[in-house]
């Protein structure tokens, strides 16, 4: 994609659903435009639900809702003085030429584009699209099914395409997601070798498993988690080791 800056692209992509793309989509996105100062765009792919663009409307009625969050969002949009990130309706068959267009039209040029893409493989023009993104981050749970056809399908495009020079990939990261204290931390070593032997990439920071990552801004609530308008509450970022994430994101993709 030549434009007058290169953004970089950013997909939280896996091959399986519900481990958490669009949330983690929607938590990086807010806490880097809102809170560190970066310019955000994000291009919701995921047809047909568009979940983040359902999630902004969400987010918008909850807002005006409540009174706490809206003194909250506008002392915000007054001191960071920029408007909240775009989130574009797109395919993924569409969306290179789409975000191209964008960022050559407009005055301010976004320092991240985030995709977030359907869970499939068979969807059109995915190869294509996830082959032009700059860094693919991939959650994953301890769960052989969703582990298998994460493994594969990121080993293709590492170890196949990626040292052919067939991508504008950088870098693929694995990350556990929703760890249960629970398990057995030999599962996880396990499961690590096996990542590490194949040689992918896999993060340092683990996620912790919690209800949050499934809950949303509420009428009554005081606090934020998982919303386009606001930051996640930085104490509700810890408990879930969210902070930690985002450093470790931050030293990879170079920002």
């Amino acid at each position: 994609m030549k434009t007058k800056k290169q953004p970089t692209v950013i997909a939280f992509s896996t091959q399986k659903g519900g481990v958490g793309k669009s949330t983690f989509t929607t938590l990086i996105a807010s806490i880097l435009h809102y809170r560190m100062g970066y310019q955000v765009a994000v291009f919701d792919c995921d047809f047909p639900q568009y979940s983040l663009l359902q999630m902004r409307e969400r987010d918008l009625k909850i807002v005006m809702q409540n009174e706490v969050l809206k003194k909250i969002a506008h002392k915000q949009f007054t001191t960071i003085n920029k408007k909240a990130y775009p989130i574009f309706q797109s395919k993924t068959d569409k969306v290179l030429e789409e975000m191209k267009t964008y960022v050559n039209d407009n005055e301010i040029t976004p320092d991240v584009i985030f995709l977030d893409l359907p869970g499939t493989v068979n969807t059109a023009g995915i190869l294509k699209t996830l082959t032009n993104v700059n860094y693919i981050f991939s959650p994953i749970t301890a769960d052989r099914v969703v582990l298998e056809s994460t493994l594969s399908f990121t080993d293709v495009l590492t170890n196949i395409l990626m040292k052919e020079n067939q991508t504008e990939i950088r870098g693929i990261h694995l990350f556990w997601n929703q760890v249960d204290g629970r398990e057995r931390t030999m599962l996880y070593k396990n499961y690590s070798k096996v990542i590490l032997d194949l040689g992918l990439q896999l993060m340092e920071t683990t996620i912790t498993d919690s209800k949050r990552f499934r809950k949303e801004g509420e009428v009554i609530t005081k606090m934020v988690f998982r919303s386009t308008l606001l930051p996640a509450d930085p104490k509700l970022l810890g408990q879930c080791r969210l902070d930690q994430f985002v450093e470790e994101f931050l030293r990879i993709v170079k920002l």
